[in-house]
């Protein structure tokens, strides 16, 4: 088969999961409220996809690059078929928003234009703006004394094309004038209209339009011809000069103020803008008519989280509350370790709560006979308390070593603040290796026991972001196993010294040993299979773009063996081809949580093994990472987690399936209806250990 047959392109794939989104913001069965924030999602998921993919495939084509991919597209091409896709997408999102405007108009809720206001309401805007907005706008006239301002990237503007008032010449031969206004994000992007009398429906106005309709107070002199939003999207990954940096640190901060002058990436405009408007916006950012997107509704749709989640009244229109539960295992002690020194514990989140990892930390913080606390960070939450629990630590004597990524996209100027705080109280810190993310979640926490030092040890699937847990499915694994414990210590050692690569006994660790393992545990599935043997893999992951991973893969399907994926993203892997992939499987699901887990199983010939880890199996995670992959060893904590993928692949709700096309599909059968994450919202479901791996 020819590659172009073997693989989907990766950024098409992931066009494909944002329609997913989209999928969930026009399913009726999402609660109405629910429905707006998926729409957010999709603005923000494409946001970004064009400030790095799109905005990495420019760079590429404007170098003249032309080489094709794995996948059998060269950048010219993959950026044309991105770009058409991507505005049918957005045709699609607004033609959604229009439904769920007319939706929640109904419920007492509405978005309307300034002239359907009453004259009094009109009035108390007007107000509202001369004292609230005017004064924080700031106009920017654009001629050969000004040049064009910057133009911040995703920061709605408007375009304002002016003439001088009695100019006294005739109006076709007038000269026209541009400024550009910003609409200032600092300020809420809706705006509460006083209701009206006897009415208890809820009237929003938007921001821009409130800007719009009073734009002329601040142009005394001039009268407003047109006025219409736009906005730009720039280059924002980040590509620092790590080798030759003095400091990591300060080359990331240099990077983070140049990122504000990225390349324009996209241009959005309000539907109908003005010509003139257009030509200069046009020239100044340096953009084809390709990539500038024609918009029929207020540009950028992520302003509908917020006022979504705000408003007051309407519970019936979200999802039921859930409230995560402590686990279990620690509801009758205070002390965690002394658990630990009994068993291991695997906990499930958003449906257990993320306190216990704070109470992990903040015990050994506490805890006179703990000698060192060692911890990665890759995300964390605004007033995190593990950051807090760490500086006491420190402050206290205790050891601690914390290993920030400054490098972690969109959160750079955010863990560099963290990083700051934590050496200010006294931890070690240290930004991440040269060349390679460090993306592994594990915290190692060492105690005097007696006349021994005992490790203990939480591995994750996700981060140390309280906030996140709440919505992102993610297990974690706590043990004081010596093996895991060792190898916690090694892990470290290599990430702050200059240890020689260690010979790991529980771990598997990119970027060198990660994907051998994979291949290993593959290839034994393989052997199984030829031998006549049970041969299964089953995997949960994020992403599956690696060309050699799917190439072993098809490699075990040809074999025999038996193979479940559970993708919720990008996957370049084309299933169920004869002679290729007839032996695997892909679902994907995308529900009221974001599914974030990465788990394998295998088989192994009736000894069944499960694994954790931070990565999925993508080039990025496997090859310029530092990723862990951790063993459970308890057959009941594995049994448990075999129950999560057992959910996952029997859910008819929520689940699609991927087509040998690369289009998804529903899951449809006779079966029950089973929605896999309302079914482990039954704690004790997925905690029963009465799983088998071949059901």
């Amino acid at each position: 088969m020819s590659s172009v047959k073997k693989y989907i392109n990766r950024d098409l794939s992931w066009l494909e999961f944002n329609r997913r989104v989209l999928e969930e913001a026009e399913d009726p069965g999402t609660p109405l409220l629910e429905r707006l924030q998926f729409l957010s999602i999709v603005q923000s998921n494409l946001d970004e996809f064009m400030s790095v993919r799109v905005a990495g495939l420019q760079a590429q084509s404007k170098a003249g690059y032309s080489k094709t991919d794995f996948t059998g597209y060269t950048p010219q091409g993959l950026l044309k078929r991105l770009m058409k896709r991507s505005i049918r997408m957005v045709r699609e999102q607004y033609r959604t928003y229009r439904d769920l405007l007319r939706l929640l108009a109904k419920e007492g809720v509405s978005l309307a234009s300034y002239a359907d206001l009453q004259q009094e309401q009109q009035q108390i805007l007007t107000e509202h703006f001369k004292q609230i907005v005017y004064p924080v706008l700031t106009p920017m006239a654009v001629d050969q004394s000004r040049p064009f301002p910057l133009v911040h990237s995703k920061e709605q503007y408007l375009a304002v094309v002016l003439k001088r008032e009695h100019a006294g010449t005739p109006e076709d031969e007038e000269e026209t004038y541009c400024a550009i206004v910003q609409v200032p994000s600092i300020l809420a992007r809706t705006v509460l209209v006083p209701g009206r009398r006897n009415s208890r429906k809820l009237v929003y106005l938007l921001l821009e339009d409130l800007i719009k309709e009073h734009i002329g107070l601040l142009f005394s002199g001039y009268r407003v011809v047109a006025v219409h939003a736009f906005r730009a999207t720039r280059n924002s990954d980040l590509t620092p000069n790590e080798e030759g940096a003095d400091d990591l640190l300060q080359e990331i901060e240099k990077e983070l103020r140049r990122r504000q002058r990225g390349l324009p990436v996209r241009l959005e405009v309000e539907k109908g803008i003005h010509s003139e408007a257009l030509d200069l916006l046009k020239d100044e950012l340096e953009l084809s008519d390709e990539f500038i997107d024609e918009i029929d509704g207020p540009l950028d749709l992520g302003f509908l989280s917020k006022f979504a989640a705000a408003l007051p009244n309407y519970d019936h229109l979200r999802y039921p509350k859930y409230e995560p539960v402590y686990p279990e295992e620690f509801d009758e002690t205070d002390d965690i370790l002394s658990v630990l020194r009994e068993r291991d514990v695997l906990v499930y989140h958003p449906y257990e709560s993320f306190e216990i990892v704070n109470d992990f930390v903040l015990q050994a913080a506490a805890d006179p006979d703990v000698l060192a606390i060692k911890m990665t960070l890759y995300r964390v939450n605004v007033n995190s308390v593990l950051i807090q629990a760490l500086s006491s630590a420190a402050e206290s004597g205790k050891q601690v070593t914390v290993v920030v990524e400054i490098k972690a996209r969109f959160d750079e100027a955010r863990n560099i603040a963290w990083a700051r705080q934590l050496e200010k109280s006294g931890c070690h810190v240290v930004y991440g290796l040269v060349g390679l993310k460090t993306h592994a979640k594990i915290t190692l926490v060492v105690r005097k026991e007696d006349a021994a030092l005992r490790r203990y040890v939480h591995v994750g699937t996700g981060n140390y972001n309280e906030s996140t847990a709440r919505f992102y499915t993610d297990a974690g694994l706590f043990t004081s196993h010596p093996a895991i414990g060792a190898d916690a210590t090694a892990l470290f050692n290599e990430m702050t010294g200059y240890s020689a690569p260690h010979l790991w006994s529980a771990f598997a660790v990119a970027p060198v040993g990660l994907k051998p393992k994979l291949f290993e545990l593959i290839d034994r599935e393989i052997a199984n299979a030829q031998a006549g043997k049970t041969a299964r893999i089953v995997a949960k992951m994020n992403s599956l773009s690696n060309q050699s991973m799917i190439d072993k893969l098809y490699e075990a399907s040809q074999a025999g063996v038996k193979i479940d994926l559970i993708v919720r993203g990008v996957c370049c892997l084309r299933p169920g081809v004869p002679e290729l992939s007839e032996n695997i499987r892909v679902v994907s699901i995308v529900d009221r949580y974001l599914e974030h887990a990465r788990i394998l199983a295998v088989s192994a010939g009736g000894n069944e093994e499960v694994y954790i880890s931070s990565a999925d199996w993508m080039t990025r995670n496997l090859n310029r990472r530092v990723e862990l992959m951790c063993p459970v060893y308890d057959k009941g904590l594995r049994l448990m987690l075999m129950n999560v993928l057992q959910m996952n692949l029997a859910d008819n709700v929520k689940a699609r399936e991927l087509q040998p096309t690369g289009s998804y599909a529903r899951v449809t059968n006779e079966l029950a209806p089973l929605r896999s994450q309302f079914e482990a919202a039954d704690i004790p479901l997925w905690k029963s250990v009465a799983a088998a791996f071949d059901s």
